[in-house]
C-alpha cells in the first residue's frame, strides 16, 4: 500500500490512541511523519512500531518554546507538510462543584492555547492544498457529566475549524474537525478507577445507537479522508461516534 507515499505529516499526541493509529496508517502508506507526545517512553515504543518513516519529538503543546522547537525540527526532518493532526490533549474530569483554577487552566492550556498555536507554528511549513485536522469530541454538543471544562474547551476547537480555515484558505489550506465519540484508546483505565471506568463505558455503550465503542483506526480512516480527499471541505465537523450526536 503506498497511497500516501512523497507525503510527509505531522501529529501531535501521535504516541498512542488515535494519534498513534493516524501515523500507522500514514507509514503503512508511504508517508513521514513527525509525532509528538509528552512520555518519552511512549514516543520510543511508537517509533520501534512505526519504523524508520517516522520521527519522534518529546514536546509539550502548551508550552510556546516547545512548539517553537518542534517548527524547527520539522522543517528539518520533512521541509513542507501535506498534513497537519492536532490531535494532542488531556481529558480529566472536571466536575463543576470542585475544579480548581490550577485545572481549568491546565486544560485550556494543552486543549485549546497548544492547538490554537500548534497551527499557528506549523503553518508556514504547510503546502497549498494542505489538509489540518483538529481533534474535538462530541462532548462538544452533548451534555456530559463532570466534563463542563473539557467540553468547553473542545467547543473552542470546533470554532477554531471555522476560523482557521477562513484565514488559511487563502493559501488553499483546509482546516476541518474530526468529533470521536466513545473511542477505545484505554484512557479511561488511565484515568479513572475500575469501577468508574466501568460504569462510564457501559452507560457509553447503552446509550450509543450502535451500541459499543469505535476503534481509532476508524477515526484515523476520517481524520485522513479530512486531510487529503476531501478536497473541497473546508471548517467542516465530521462526527465519528456511532450516531450518539446525530440519531
Amino acid at each position: 500500500m503506498d497511497g500516501y507515499s512523497g507525503k510527509n505529516a505531522v501529529i501531535t499526541g501521535g504516541s498512542s490512541g488515535m494519534g498513534f493509529a493516524i501515523a500507522k496508517m500514514l507509514v503503512d502508506g508511504g508517508a513521514r511523519v513527525v509525532i509528538t507526545g509528552r512520555s518519552q517512553a511512549k514516543l520510543d515504543a511508537a517509533r520501534e512500531r512505526l519504523g524508520e518513516n517516522a520521527v519522534t519529538v518529546r514536546n509539550d503543546v502548551g508550552a510556546l518554546a516547545d512548539l517553537d522547537a518542534l517548527a524547527d525540527r520539522v522543517r528539518d526532518e520533512l521541509g513542507t507538510i501535506e498534513a497537519l493532526f492536532v490531535n494532542a490533549g488531556i481529558s480529566p474530569p472536571t466536575p463543576f462543584g470542585s475544579t480548581t483554577e490550577e485545572e481549568y487552566d491546565e486544560l485550556f492550556a494543552i486543549n485549546v492555547k497548544g492547538a490554537f498555536f500548534t497551527v499557528q507554528k506549523l503553518a508556514p511549513l504547510l503546502s497549498t492544498g494542505a489538509g489540518v485536522v483538529l481533534t474535538t469530541s462530541v462532548a462538544n454538543v452533548i451534555g456530559l457529566q463532570a466534563a463542563s471544562v473539557y467540553s468547553a474547551g473542545k467547543a473552542g476547537l470546533r470554532s477554531m475549524a471555522r476560523t482557521l480555515s477562513r484565514e488559511l484558505l487563502p493559501r488553499g489550506i483546509r482546516v476541518n474537525a474530526i468529533s470521536p465519540g466513545p473511542i477505545d484508546t484505554g484512557i479511561l483505565e488511565a484515568t479513572l478507577p475500575k469501577e468508574a471506568a466501568d460504569q462510564f463505558r457501559a452507560e457509553r455503550v447503552a446509550e450509543n445507537p450502535m451500541g459499543r465503542y469505535g476503534t481509532p483506526e476508524e477515526v484515523a480512516k476520517a481524520a485522513l479522508f479530512l486531510a487529503f480527499d476531501a478536497t473541497y471541505t473546508a471548517g467542516a465537523e465530521l462526527a465519528v461516534d456511532g450516531g450518539v450526536s446525530q440519531l
